[in-house]
């Protein structure tokens, strides 16, 4: 068989193929005697300059698109998705209170933060952990990130708008939000852990009278 032959089967093989096919597969797939590898060679020059080229990668062989052409071949289409209040609410407290963690988020805001509102910030890529504060648990803070000041038109955080403005109204918190979160939300107070240990309970039994079983033993 003529070695124009083995390139045709060769370039055939690869081209059926939905996965890269390796240089072994194609040495049991082709007719016994072939050169593989100095068709291998021929057919990959002859596709140089084509709009598809043969690639070899690890020892595997696929037709892939000239890498030139990428920027031809891609189709950019800008839409446009409106964040619903309670994202635009949580951006900007996280914007303004960075770095917060999700329970500082829901006391400034009033209201519980559903998860998929920080997930679908996070897929805009606005928003991303930061460190973990250190207090007990160790939560995790969010903070924004280079891509939601690209998005604003911002050089970095302090050309937010309006934010001493926001303050002086009443529309941010001059505190951290840290200090803002009341201590009943993260401790129960003094009386409640006294009567989950049981040290209220200790005058009642001094004040019961004495079992008659303690009498006898008396």
């Amino acid at each position: 068989m003529s070695n124009e032959q083995n390139i045709r089967i060769l370039e055939a093989l690869l081209f059926a193929s939905a996965q890269p096919v390796s240089t072994k597969d194609l040495h049991e797939r082709m007719p016994e005697g072939a050169d593989v590898g100095g068709a291998l060679m021929e057919l990959k020059a002859q596709y140089e300059t084509r709009g598809v080229n043969l690639i070899e990668s690890d020892g595997h062989w696929a037709f892939r698109t000239a890498a030139d052409l990428s920027g031809v071949l891609e189709i950019q289409r800008e839409a446009q998705r409106k964040l619903s209040r309670a994202a635009m609410e949580t951006l900007a407290i996280i914007a303004y209170h960075q770095p917060v963690t999700r329970p500082e988020i829901e006391n400034i805001r009033g209201v519980a933060t559903h998860r998929g509102t920080v997930d679908a910030l996070m897929e805009m890529g606005w928003i991303k952990p930061g460190r973990r504060r250190e207090a007990p648990g160790r939560p995790m803070t969010w903070v924004t990130t280079p891509e939601f000041l690209d998005q604003f038109s911002l050089e970095n955080l302090t050309d937010l708008p309006g934010l001493e403005d926001l303050k002086a109204s009443g529309l941010l918190d001059r505190r951290p939000a840290i200090e803002a979160i009341p201590t009943g939300n993260l401790f129960a107070d003094e009386d409640e852990l006294e009567s989950l240990d049981g040290s209220d309970d200790d005058s009642e039994f001094e004040s019961e009278p004495p079992s008659e079983l303690e009498e006898e033993a008396a």
